[in-house]
């Protein structure tokens, strides 16, 4: 038995009703979190046409796709920095609930857009909801379960959570392609129409059900929420006065200068791989030569359907890959002392795995696609549970929710997401051979490569955390 589990009864004792509570919307949180950033990748291809009339590879469409993309990301890391702040000064909990609510509420509304301003504005606000929910919800779980051993289970599993989520959109985009036409139709409330009108033509889009089902996360949460405790130690510090006012600038004092630093680096590289190279596989897809040849003389619907449906496969083998990292991650993270070393586990496969995959598998032959989209998420989802179980012991608990808001946030989505567009950029280059999917491809190959090398050579600097002693102030 782990020492620090002999030490501690309650490692061994079964969770208690309120304690699987807050795993199940733990878990529920971090599902939808996913889920919500995952629907931009299935959205943007088919979504950005219809509302400006831009084909893919035009400069038009490059420009919206990677707003659609990236302006979320912009407005998520500077609020969701906030939000850590917030999480720190207000409380886990409550910051937490409203998270949710603003990002379920936003992506229901975003199903609405009547334009491109329209939905970049309400992804925009959804993204806000889900970089704030991340941070509070990280703190929050570390604290409610202080052991080691079963914060690092806790932290591990309910993560894992998060892959269920791209599972589940990538599942519900196919089943709303496939029977979209049979859903009642989505259009904008009469009293709403001076914001514009939907195309009856297009209020059948399966991107706009996948929207609408944001909604789901928030309806657990009215049940459950009266039943959530906040955070023990947080709450005894406040009632003591003993809580010390979290400040940005101490983030970069000697202590935690290196951890800041090198955290929000690996964190950027990390949405650089997920943003500029596995969330460009929908735009891939149709580049494929058994899909082209399934929509060679198909008429045009028929074709949008075949893509759509290849695309929610390849979408569904991704995050079943990033389901099996993370719970190998889970695993591993009781097993391997060094953060280090684990986190390379995953890093150092994925620098010689993710440029043959996209620059070779993704643009000769379909299975070879489906098994280099399994490979890339387990090498790249999985490092992202990584960062849940680092962070809590990274920071003292003044100073968790600040800490953990600026390396997800700054290095996250303010860096890691504009590769998004980076990749973008790069197959508009004449450089690049072939049809717009297969320079995707290329692009996100040479994006994906850049990124995982960066974080490898990073991860030498990375500090190993630091001695539980230090993380109660």
């Amino acid at each position: 038995m782990n020492a620090s589990s002999a030490a501690d009864p309650s490692a061994r004792q079964p969770l208690t009703g309120v304690q699987w509570l807050i795993v199940i919307l733990a878990s529920i949180g971090f599902a939808f979190d996913i889920y919500e950033l995952l629907m931009g990748q299935f959205i943007v291809r088919y979504a950005v046409p219809e509302l400006t009339g831009a084909k893919p590879g035009s400069k038009d469409f490059i420009y919206w796709a990677s707003m659609l993309m990236y302006a979320p990301a912009i407005c998520g890391g500077v609020f969701g920095l906030l939000g850590g702040y917030l999480t720190d000064r207000l409380g886990r909990r409550r910051v937490l609930t409203w998270s949710i609510m603003i990002y379920a509420l936003s992506a229901f509304a975003a199903a609405f857009a009547a334009s491109m301003p329209m939905l970049v504005f309400l992804r925009c606000t959804t993204f806000v909801g889900v970089c704030v929910e991340f941070v509070a919800a990280v703190a929050w779980l570390a604290e409610l379960f202080p052991e080691p051993r079963r914060r690092e289970s806790v932290l591990g599993y309910t993560q894992a959570f998060s892959s269920f989520g791209g599972l589940m959109v990538a599942g519900a985009y196919g089943l709303f392609n496939k029977y979209g036409e049979s859903l009642p139709a989505i259009a904008l409330p009469e009293f709403l129409s001076g914001l514009g009108a939907i195309d009856p033509a297009h209020q059948h889009e399966a991107w706009r059900y996948t929207l609408l089902s944001g909604l789901i996360p928030a309806l657990p949460l009215i049940v459950i929420r009266p039943f959530l405790p906040e955070s023990p130690i947080w709450s005894q510090k406040k009632a003591a006065g003993q809580l010390r006012r979290p400040s940005l600038a101490e983030l970069f004092r000697p202590e935690y200068r290196r951890t800041t630093i090198v955290t929000t680096i690996l964190f950027a590289c990390a949405y650089g791989a997920a943003f500029g190279a596995i969330q460009q596989m929908p735009q891939i897809v149709p580049g494929v030569p058994e899909v082209q040849a399934q929509t060679k003389d198909k008429p045009v619907p028929a074709q949008k359907q075949i893509e759509q449906a290849a695309a929610g496969t390849a979408g569904m083998t991704q995050e079943l890959g990033g389901l099996v990292g993370r719970f190998l991650l889970a695993i591993l993270a009781l097993k391997i002392a060094s953060r280090k070393t684990l986190l390379r586990v995953f890093q150092l496969p994925g620098l010689i795995a993710i440029p043959l995959i996209f620059a070779f598998a993704a643009t000769t032959s379909w299975p070879l696609l489906l098994v280099g989209a399994f490979l890339a998420g387990l090498f790249t989802v999985s490092q992202f549970s990584f960062w849940g179980n680092y962070l809590p012991r990274a920071y003292p608990v003044h100073l968790r929710g600040t800490g953990e808001g600026f390396a997800a946030n700054v290095g996250g989505r303010l860096f890691g997401t504009m590769f998004y567009g980076v990749t973008q950029f790069l197959s508009g280059m004449s450089f690049l051979p072939g049809a717009q999917p297969t320079k995707v491809a290329y692009a996100a190959a040479i994006v994906g490569g850049f990124v995982y090398l960066v974080g490898s050579i990073a991860t030498t600097w990375l500090p190993e955390p630091r001695p539980e002693a230090e993380l109660a102030d």
